[in-house]
């Protein structure tokens, strides 16, 4: 039967926002973000935080898989401390070797599959609290508010390996998203936690205003305030990211949400376009960015990192800088459009 949105969502949302607790991702954010996580720079960082994420997954009813990589000659970025785009710190790795955790709840049927999914590790020196510890601990309550449900969404969760050395990981994962299941699409979580009330806070990339007037303009006529969320998406996923940003008008605290539609089409020809167009190319700086490359539709729920946070990849990206309330209203309003994801929507 399709689903009312009119009626439903927002009666979802104030159920899924009951159950959502600032306190539990504050707890996860601090065990995760006390040391940096990096599996070449911190292996026993990263299996500790591994086995968190496994632990409170497992307490929430779901199942997670290890899935290791071993992969060679691949060119990606440092995980030096830097404030550029991964593409101006381009480095060829030889051989990495790493793991991401997939999950998903117990009898898991045919269905099309939405991944959701957020990067475990942290450059070299930085703790990570916003990047993104943030977006870890959001995809753990949005685990234990789906897997909550009377009748849980087809949802897989994935947690990324190797992000910030040019999305190994998550290249990877999108190649094999859903082993035999098909994969309606992807929601990325990257640095989501940071939120800025003052005028001025929010940046915006050199070039970006020609080329995106109208997310431009709503930066600029809201003060420059680093008090919104970033949904960026392509054709292929506007309709989930309209489904996003109204849920997030329904959550508590509402979050304010500012849309930028990526041009570029899904597949390899947008990675290539997005090269010769350098304000372009920032809308690539996260996992979803692997999942576009291989044709799979995908969002990136973002809070601009380095374009609002001081704090970002250096050893100040603490706990204490992180509003947990309107983490916990991103977490409610993600877990309610992975419900609502747009396959026989009405509304």
């Amino acid at each position: 039967m399709p689903l009312d949105l009119a009626s439903d969502l927002p009666a979802l949302v104030r159920e899924l926002t009951r159950r959502a607790d600032p306190l539990r991702l504050q707890q996860d954010v601090e065990y995760l973000a006390d040391r940096p996580r990096s599996r070449t720079r911190a292996p026993e960082a990263m299996l500790r935080a591994e086995a968190h994420v496994r632990s409170e997954l497992a307490a929430a009813g779901w199942r997670t898989e290890r899935q290791p990589f071993d992969v060679r000659w691949r060119l990606g970025s440092t995980d030096r401390h830097r404030d550029q785009p991964r593409a101006l710190t381009p480095r060829l790795h030889r051989r990495l070797t790493g793991a991401n955790l997939v999950a998903g709840l117990p009898g898991g049927d045919d269905r099309r599959t939405v991944v959701v999914g957020a990067h475990l590790d942290t450059v070299a020196g930085c703790p990570g609290a916003d990047d993104n510890a943030s977006g870890v601990a959001a995809l753990l309550e949005i685990a234990r508010l789906v897997g909550g449900l009377p009748e849980p969404p087809a949802v897989t969760l994935m947690f990324f390996d190797m992000e910030e050395l040019g999305l190994i990981g998550s290249r990877f994962a999108a190649r094999r998203p859903g082993r035999t299941r098909q994969v309606a699409g992807m929601i990325c979580l990257e640095s989501v936690g940071f939120f800025a009330n003052e005028p001025g806070t929010q940046l915006l990339p050199t070039g970006f205003g020609a080329v995106f007037p109208r997310a431009a303009a709503a930066v600029r006529s809201a003060g420059q305030r680093g008090d919104f969320t970033l949904v960026v998406h392509r054709r292929s996923t506007q309709t989930a990211a309209r489904l996003w940003r109204r849920a997030a008008s329904a959550a508590e605290p509402p979050l304010p949400v500012i849309t930028v539609r990526d041009p570029r089409p899904d597949g390899r020809l947008g990675a290539l376009i997005g090269l010769a167009v350098p304000p372009v190319s920032h809308l690539d700086r996260s996992d979803h960015a692997a999942f576009w490359n291989a044709g799979i539709p995908a969002l990136m729920l973002t809070g601009t990192a380095n374009f609002r946070n001081r704090n970002y990849h250096r050893p100040t990206d603490t706990p204490d800088t992180i509003d947990y309330r309107r983490l916990a209203a991103l977490a409610v309003a993600t877990a309610a459009t992975v419900t609502f994801w747009p396959v026989g929507v009405t509304g």
